[in-house]
């Protein structure tokens, strides 16, 4: 990742083909369109590639992920249970319907850990979104277990492991809603751009009128279509889409070059005997956009953490310190700080957080390092850049 690393020249013809015809809306100008329909043509090659039945292109994995929430019918005074490790987003996107996150912590798959999960669960839980974060997955059958017993709707956050699979089926596809995002540092990118993938045809219809302004798209009359329920403009544009659809048709290729970075890599770090790495959970397969292992002590990842950066390993994260990715730094959400009032629901809701013992995330993420995997890099700098990682992680534990 990411896949504008590798553009070329189809996703140039997808993008000429709008050009050519001046139509970058997605919905409606039928007849200036000379048959090209790129938003459609993409959420059908989701459709195949992930083996769903429905999806739905929206402007972003952000997006993706609040109107999943608004499919499910999840709003106000419902509870959401999230984990620590994630992007903003995933709040984000809870609070705007209205919902409450509850953080929980996560274990050595870098994801939601299910026994976390069901101390969580109170008679308001309504949804579990677990996310699987730097290119691997949680232990989804027990996930699944957990909403089935409750009845809870499973949201899947798969913006960062897209084309892993878990038992041989898609991430994003094993849950009642899968969110994707095609962002301009995703292993496929539109620029902008995310999707929500389900096998459910009522969730799949109120995402699909709920992302438009609640239009129905009934007809081909757009002036004519009603409103059965309120809605958001969370619109793609045919220019996003047009440069999604060459990406997903690389997929294959894209994912064949991660794993074989990412190989080079991990055999190079499985000889220091301090290295260990994320675990995987069984029938599990990594989408391989990051390479993630741990060290003894947070100390010790802090000091791997700069010696890979003064040896000029660029994309390497140590999260424990991060603004954006991990609890510690949230403060704003700690505050529920706003342009606009938080509902006294919501803002009580989030009490818990100032008092909220997570020293099991801490553990894991203190002590992680994620790599990003390049698409671009050559075989002489894989190798450079294994040997520069050996060296510098070495320097840090000795």
């Amino acid at each position: 990742m990411p896949g504008f690393e590798l553009f070329g020249d189809l996703e140039r013809k997808h993008v000429n083909d709008v050009l050519d015809n001046g139509v970058l809306m997605r919905y409606g100008f039928d007849g200036m369109r000379n048959g090209y329909w790129k938003a459609k043509e993409l959420e059908s090659e989701i459709e195949k590639t992930f083996g769903v039945e429905h999806a739905q292109l929206v402007s972003s994995g952000t997006a993706a992920v609040s109107v999943a929430l608004a499919s499910a019918g999840i709003g106000a005074g419902d509870e959401v249970i999230m984990p620590t490790f994630t992007f903003v987003a995933s709040f984000e996107a809870i609070m705007m319907v209205g919902a409450t996150p509850i953080l929980v912590d996560i274990d050595d798959t870098l994801t939601l850990d299910p026994e976390a999960v069901k101390n969580a669960i109170t008679p308001k839980t309504k949804a579990v979104m677990v996310v699987h974060m730097c290119g691997s997955m949680a232990n989804l059958n027990a996930l699944k277990s957990i909403c089935d017993t409750h009845k809870l709707t499973l949201i899947e956050d798969a913006c960062q492991a897209i084309g892993g699979t878990y038992n041989n089926r898609a991430l994003g596809s094993i849950g009642d809603l899968g969110c994707f995002s095609f962002d301009f540092v995703k292993t496929i990118t539109c620029g902008e751009g995310g999707a929500v993938i389900t096998n459910n045809k009522d969730f799949y219809t109120n995402s699909d009128h709920y992302s438009d302004h609640g239009h129905d798209h009934v007809g081909n009359d757009r002036g004519a279509e009603t409103h059965p329920f309120l809605g958001y403009n969370f619109r793609i544009s045919e220019l996003n889409a047009a440069v999604g659809l060459a990406q997903i048709q690389r997929l294959s290729e894209f994912l064949e070059i991660q794993k074989k970075n990412y190989t080079v890599l991990r055999n190079a770090l499985s000889q220091i005997p301090e290295v260990t790495f994320r675990t995987v959970p069984e029938g599990g397969e990594e989408s391989y956009a990051f390479l993630n292992f741990f060290l003894p002590d947070l100390e010790t990842s802090r000091r791997a953490s700069k010696a890979l950066k003064e040896a000029g390993v660029d994309g390497c994260f140590h999260y424990y310190d991060n603004n954006w990715h991990y609890v510690r730094k949230w403060d704003h959400l700690k505050s529920a700080t706003s342009l606009y009032p938080v509902s006294n629901e919501v803002k009580e809701g989030l009490a818990y957080l100032s008092e909220k013992d997570f020293s099991q995330s801490d553990h894991f993420i203190g002590r992680n390092i994620s790599a990003l995997i390049k698409l671009s890099w050559t075989e002489e700098e894989v190798k450079d850049r294994a040997q520069r990682m050996v060296e510098a992680i070495t320097s840090a534990i000795n």
